[in-house]
């Protein structure tokens, strides 16, 4: 009897099929729940949260071998648009790269008068992350530090007219840990003087202001897939915005500054690749080599995206767990008020929260690094708000830049504040564990 043989491609989706069995049998044995022991335990401020689809996902991306942008950064890029609320995402690879495609696309041509130019002003917070200012140092536009409102940690709005100058263009700052800014009163700033505003939600992915979205009141917003943050792919990041012109712009900042915008893999998707006339290039010069702007490659490849497509599926369970576990530590650190000064987030927002900030009372007598120690000591995680006071960095030191105020809070911050973890997963045996260590050493 003759017998035929499997073809190709059927022997090789078998396979396929064979090996994703294999990766939920290797995750069950490679990755088993154990049990918490307080003291031995580590209790971490962040981390990932998977289980075997992100790991089948990974593996089914890497059969294919694809090794740039794909079919799960396609995907990827339309699904989280559309949970994010706006109608473009554009897959990077870093938060901070996020941070300077959006800022560095409103320095594009294609924006005539209102692109952004050196020694252009933009208004930011002094306390923060250094990545959401440097890509305004990176672009020579001069950054305008405002203090911090304590105990919400954003921006002040209150200091915002203050800042602004003749050459003020734009306002690029980030929800800190989560916890949204007052939107109302910067939007409307932004607009009485025609602003353009940057949202950097790298740490606020599936935080609410008046029951919309962070990220989607900004020309642009940015976000960061690092394993500390809501969801991960690993290293990543998005930068979000819903006019056309703004997906070419920032598309081709991220793209090696290219005119074409073809993804990876693809040819003449304008119908005019040997067909146009561009600078001073001859004619039909190929237009997969044409280059409008002073860019960068910054694209995320199809594996990482793949593993922010399981992650996706996830993130409604992540905020709500993120809620969970602040609500929780907020009513059992209540008792230490007196001590402690606990966060407050804008009546308008409902904050996903990234992390839980504590401010020591300086008439309490009690020292941050004392307590910081006290806690490392039994293996729970803390971490401070970033940088501090961004202008006593030493990176800051040569950069031209101009301070709105003393700066006290900012200051205040960086001496005084620390946070510890709410992300998903942790446990509530984790969390009593850490309230009863921070009330030994505070009562202590």
């Amino acid at each position: 009897m003759a017998t035929t043989e499997p073809t190709t491609t059927t022997t090789a989706d078998e396979l396929r099929r064979q090996i994703n069995g294999l990766v939920r049998e290797y995750h069950q044995a490679a990755f088993p729940k154990r049990e918490f022991e307080p003291g031995k335990t580590f209790v971490p401020v962040a981390g990932r949260v998977f289980d075997s689809q992100e790991i089948e996902l990974l593996v089914d991306s890497s059969l294919d071998f694809w090794l740039t942008s794909g079919r799960f950064c396609d995907e990827f890029e339309k699904r989280f648009a559309k949970t994010f609320g706006r109608r473009y995402a554009a897959l990077v690879n870093s938060g901070s790269s996020a941070n300077l495609v959006a800022l560095t696309a409103l320095t594009s041509y294609v924006l005539g008068d209102r692109r952004l130019k050196p020694g252009d002003e933009v208004i930011t917070a002094a306390a923060g992350f250094p990545t959401t200012v440097n890509p305004i140092v990176q672009n020579q536009l001069v950054p305008v530090f405002v203090d911090s409102h304590v105990p919400t940690y954003n921006i002040d709005v209150e200091q915002l007219e203050a800042a602004r100058s003749e050459k003020t263009r734009a306002i690029m700052v980030a929800h800190t840990l989560g916890n949204p800014f007052e939107l109302d009163a910067v939007v409307a700033f932004a607009k009485k003087y025609d602003l353009w505003l940057v949202e950097d939600c790298c740490d606020a992915v599936g935080s609410t202001y008046r029951g919309k979205q962070v990220g989607t009141f900004g020309d642009l917003a940015t976000v960061s897939f690092y394993p500390a943050h809501h969801m991960t792919m690993g290293e990543g990041g998005c930068v979000l915005y819903d006019r056309p012109i703004m997906d070419k712009i920032a598309v081709s900042f991220r793209d090696w500054g290219r005119d074409c915008w073809c993804p990876p893999g693809k040819d003449n998707t304008c119908g005019k690749r040997f067909d146009q006339q561009l600078g001073d290039l001859p004619h039909g010069y190929d237009h997969k080599y044409t280059y409008s702007h002073v860019g960068y490659n910054l694209k995320v490849t199809d594996m990482q995206a793949a593993v922010g497509v399981a992650q996706l599926d996830k993130l409604d369970g992540f905020t709500a767990a993120r809620r969970r576990n602040f609500a929780y530590l907020y009513e059992a650190l209540k008792p230490l008020e007196d001590a402690l000064m606990l966060p407050e987030s804008p009546k308008e927002a409902d904050p996903s929260w990234f992390g839980f900030p504590i401010g020591i009372r300086p008439e309490s007598g009690l020292k941050r690094d004392t307590i910081v120690r006290g806690l490392e000591a039994k293996r729970i995680q803390t971490r401070l708000v970033f940088a501090g006071n961004l202008t006593k960095q030493p990176l800051y030191r040569d950069v031209k830049y101009r301070v709105v105020g003393d700066l006290r809070n900012a200051d205040y911050i960086m001496e005084n504040v620390f946070w510890i973890g709410v992300y998903p997963g942790l446990t509530e045996a984790m969390l009593n564990y850490v309230v009863e260590t921070l009330t030994a050493h505070v009562r202590g």
